[in-house]
């Protein structure tokens, strides 16, 4: 892997789980990685309802556009997690690949997208703990 890593996350639509997901990974990743976020069906905007619970956490994804997912975004990243997506995303050799089963918030209210928010909150924290290199402390 290299010193930066890439982190991809994908899922069907583009809009909602990813985003959040890419949102929290570069929030708390900051610098030290390169987040990515696709769907092997975008949609043409990502879900208002999810841009409202990551708000509420502080993170603004209102500015980002669901994109199309491709085979050089998968082969150019260390690290690419899906959601529900299947069979689309394409795997190659050597890739750290793991499979998150969460809720789409797609049709839902803000009290039901919230525990998806903070579900996918502490997995890209658990993924950023064994991807990163631990901080030195002063």
């Amino acid at each position: 892997m290299t010193a930066k890593p890439t982190i991809l996350f994908v899922c069907v639509h583009n809009a909602g789980r990813s985003q959040m997901a890419a949102g929290y990974a570069q929030a708390l990743g900051g610098d030290r990685v390169e987040v990515r976020s696709a769907g092997s069906e975008p949609k043409d905007q990502v879900n208002p309802i999810a841009i409202q619970a990551m708000a509420e956490d502080g993170i603004d994804i209102a500015g980002t556009q669901p994109k199309v997912l491709t085979t050089e975004a998968v082969r150019d990243s260390d690290a690419v997690i899906t959601m529900g997506c299947g069979d689309a995303c394409p795997v190659f050799p050597g890739k750290r690949y793991e499979d998150w089963e969460l809720t789409d918030p797609a049709g839902k209210g803000i009290e039901d997208v919230r525990p998806i928010r903070d579900a996918i909150k502490a997995r890209v924290q658990a993924l950023l703990a064994d991807l990163l290199p631990v901080q030195p402390t002063a």
